[in-house]
């Protein structure tokens, strides 16, 4: 029996072609029932992690955050969790990213010291806080560091450790992100205290779902099997109306329908707003959202959220510009392999947009700096598939000791602090680095997709089942195709989009299409496509439409 044949019928057949492409040959590896996840007592270091909170519940605990999506939807999953549990004296401290900078510091280790705890528990942080958790043992704190970024060569001594990326982990899904690693300990939690006799304990975690969802979508984490189910349970519980009021608040503010979510809705929409917080003022702000119980309070935050979120916008405009302006003037061969930028004017908390943005402009790793205080440098990087960019930090900090001051991450991601002075010669080395560990980096940007997609196909039937196919989110992308069209008419919308109305080169009907971000070329005769099939609703009508990624022009007419 083939892959073909081990589908039922109620399977679309473009669905299938789009579940095998991504290694799915089962319709069993689509059951995303709760009970499918890995066992939490896989997860090596939870059920000691558990046993040190449970040992402090009569004690004072404060939450140390971080300031991105992941980091404000863990702090509030923790937080939320041991109130539920019983466990009331219960706080959370975020460093302020121009205050403090990343993690459990000295700094912020003193800040918390002020109010007495007995345990700190680090969220989306602390693989690489080895000072801050020797200052907490000096002040008489327990550390529990609870993370998912790589560790270095050195581990804190903190007194317990939960990470799936530590050796010994051994755990089914490294990918987990921050807040799915702060779920599965307070799954662990749960479970002792209802073994203890604390009726419905072990069934709170799963309440807040729809948080884990946020967080692992927003943090663009791998969505192998085990984050797919997390975040397909937590869309779920969003579009059955038991939502967090913050979550609800945001998706309503950005002009989405709460009971159609999507995971593509989380990643573009409520993600930014709760990002925003972080980038430019306090994540506080956004982790109050996402606790309090009153929707009324969640909608005045929210409104607060989008219009910070709006400042990001304008901030992010004027440094994507100044960097393209400068990207432009370097010819594709003058481009090094790594390519990092800097100005002394850019905003700290905007850097890693940036990053992102040239990348896929220039198609090879970006690291982009802004000035902090001191005189030194915060950089965040961005990479292509198949440049493992902590590695690539790693090596360089290996060649030249003490050239990078302190840095953290993931293969696509990573952040980075230098001396101001080294920034020249960073930049000469990372590129060095680059070639001899990556000889066969793809500079090319070629865009990988799900091949074409036939015209009778191009409904919005169609549209609404590949729109519910997901979650959809890295490494389980979204459906992308590619096909030849006829230019049918094409306009300037909003900023800079490009409006269009095409016709499959074959024949067929024409169709809606949108490009974000590419106004300026005309268009005439064939182009070819890249292009996504979505729906698009206006005034209560739906339609087909392409979001298109790419446009390549075929022929012009005279």
């Amino acid at each position: 029996m083939g892959a073909e044949d081990s589908w039922s019928p109620e399977i679309h057949p473009v669905l299938r072609r789009i579940y095998n492409a991504r290694g799915v040959i089962t319709e069993a590896e689509l059951d995303y029932s709760l009970s499918k996840i890995l066992p939490v007592s896989t997860l090596t270091g939870v059920d000691v992690a558990a046993q040190l909170i449970l040992e402090h519940q009569n004690n004072r605990i404060i939450i140390i955050g971080d300031f991105d999506a992941d980091g404000a939807t863990s702090t509030a999953l923790v937080i939320r969790c041991l109130r539920e549990f019983g466990i009331k004296n219960v706080d959370y401290l975020v460093p302020n990213r121009f205050e403090f900078g990343y993690g459990l510091t000295p700094e912020i280790v003193n800040v918390a010291a002020e109010s007495s705890p007995a345990l700190l528990i680090t969220v989306d942080n602390g693989v690489s806080s080895i000072s801050g958790v020797q200052e907490a043992h000096k002040l008489g704190m327990k550390v529990l560091i609870t993370d998912h970024h790589l560790p270095g060569q050195e581990l804190p001594k903190a007194d317990a450790h939960v990470n799936p990326n530590l050796v010994d982990s051994g755990f089914g899904s490294p990918n987990l992100a921050g807040v799915g690693v702060a779920f599965y300990l307070m799954a662990a939690v749960g479970r002792i205290l209802e073994n203890g006799g604390m009726t419905g304990a072990s069934k709170i975690p799963a309440r807040y779902l729809d948080l884990v969802a946020l967080g692992t979508i927003a943090d663009v984490v791998r969505l192998d099997y085990n984050n797919r189910i997390l975040v397909h349970q937590g869309v779920k519980r969003i579009r059955s109306g038991k939502a967090i009021p913050g979550i609800a608040a945001l998706l309503t503010i950005g002009g989405k329908s709460i009971l159609r979510t999507i995971s593509t809705d989380l990643a573009f929409t409520v993600g930014p707003r709760l990002n925003a917080a972080g980038r430019l003022d306090d994540m506080s702000i956004g982790i109050e959202c996402l606790l309090t119980d009153d929707s009324s309070i969640a909608g005045e935050i929210s409104e607060v959220l989008d219009k910070i979120n709006r400042e990001r916008k304008t901030i992010e405009v004027k440094m994507r510009k100044e960097a393209f302006d400068y990207v432009d003037t370097l010819e594709v061969t003058d481009l090094p392999p790594c390519l990092c930028l800097y100005d002394t004017n850019w905003h700290q908390g905007i850097v890693g947009l940036i990053a992102s943005r040239v990348r896929e402009r220039c198609n090879r790793p970006v690291i982009v700096f802004a000035r902090e205080r001191g005189g030194l440098l915060k950089g965040s990087a961005r990479s292509i598939p198949g440049v493992h960019v902590r590695d690539l930090l790693e090596a360089v900090a290996t060649i030249s000791p003490g050239l990078i001051k302190k840095f953290g991450g993931h293969a696509m991601a990573a952040g980075l602090t230098l001396i101001e002075t080294n920034y020249q010669q960073f930049a000469n080395i990372i590129s060095d680095c680059l070639m001899k560990l990556y000889p066969d980096a793809d500079f090319s940007g070629t865009i990988l997709t799900d091949g074409s997609l036939s015209s009778d196909s191009m409904n919005l039937s169609v549209a609404k089942i590949l729109r519910e196919g997901g979650p959809w989110g890295a490494g389980f992308p979204e459906p992308l195709f590619s096909g030849d069209f006829q230019v049918v008419e094409q306009r300037t919308v909003g900023e800079n989009h490009l409006k269009m109305r095409v016709r499959p080169a074959g024949g067929g009907d024409t169709i809606n299409a949108i490009a974000f971000n590419q106004a300026g070329p005309v268009f005439r005769g064939n182009i070819q496509l890249a292009y996504r099939l979505d729906v698009n609703e206006y005034r209560g009508i739906e339609s087909p439409q392409f979001i298109v990624e790419q446009i390549v022009n075929i022929d012009s007419a005279p």
